[in-house]
């Protein structure tokens, strides 16, 4: 966990694993991973389920393409995740700096595969394929909820947009993931509804959660689902025909990413 936090200091980088209080921070340290945070460490969106810091963004870097590099060479990743907060104040929504990270770490580890979970760039097509030239291993973008609780959970997003963002990547032939977590108020009916979505969307790797409330100002708990709930759900989802679920309390989005893209690319 020492090696991961040092590098990061170096290096000058933010790590989802940190801005977002995940709960698996100290068990992915350990193994020596972390999913890098781009693009600064304050978002343009006030997502109510989300810790990440809210506020003015700060001006882009230029050469932090280059530092997450150094620090994935350094780890000797085999698979790096990248994500970022939402900047809806740059007009490619950060979409540049997406892809040149994934060149970078390219140039430094050609084996390395690169999983990017992207925000929905305000529905823009040409920043989605400036990320997809790219060429990522895999292409994330998190659902995180049902369209109900969108107002609500997401109010500056828009679930069909999202939807809309996955169909156009999986036409261009990416791999495609999302994510989803449960106990904010959603119905039964409403999760198989997204589902379906998804699936029609050629969405084809999933993760569900459940949700913890970070914070005394993100929104309480609704409701907290068995263990054995979380299994059925895979167990329905993966009939429905996704290649690989990972369902569980304590899942997030890019928990364990490698072995779960690794679990699946028989079927791919």
């Amino acid at each position: 966990m020492g090696e991961v936090r040092n590098l990061i200091k170096k290096n000058k980088l933010h790590t989802v694993c940190m801005s977002a209080a995940c709960p698996n921070q100290t068990e992915c340290w350990n193994a020596g991973t972390a999913t890098f945070l781009i693009l600064g460490n304050s978002c343009t969106r006030s997502c109510r389920f989300c810790n990440v810091p809210k506020g003015t963004p700060q001006s882009i870097e230029a050469d932090e393409p280059a530092r997450v590099a150094r620090a994935v060479e350094a780890l000797q990743l085999s698979y790096a995740v990248i994500t970022s907060v939402t900047r809806d104040d740059l007009p490619d929504g950060g979409s540049a700096l997406f892809a040149e990270t994934i060149r970078e770490i390219r140039k430094r580890m050609p084996l390395c595969r690169v999983e990017v979970l992207i925000p929905d760039f305000q529905g823009s097509e040409s920043a989605l394929h400036i990320v997809l030239e790219a060429n990522p291993t895999v292409l994330n973008h998190n659902i995180e909820t049902v369209p109900s609780l969108y107002k609500c959970v997401r109010p500056q997003a828009d679930y069909g947009r999202s939807i809309e963002l996955l169909s156009r990547a999986h036409a261009f032939g990416a791999v495609t993931k999302t994510g989803m977590m449960l106990g904010l108020g959603e119905g039964r009916r409403e999760i198989f509804t997204v589902l379906h979505d998804l699936r029609k969307a050629g969405c084809s790797l999933l993760t569900i959660g459940q949700y913890l409330r970070p914070g005394k100002n993100s929104l309480p708990v609704e409701r907290y689902y068995h263990p054995d709930e979380f299994l059925e759900l895979r167990d329905e989802a993966i009939a429905m025909g996704f290649r690989h679920v990972v369902a569980g309390p304590l899942v997030r989005s890019s928990y364990h990413a490698e072995k779960h893209m690794t679990e699946s690319e028989p079927s791919l």
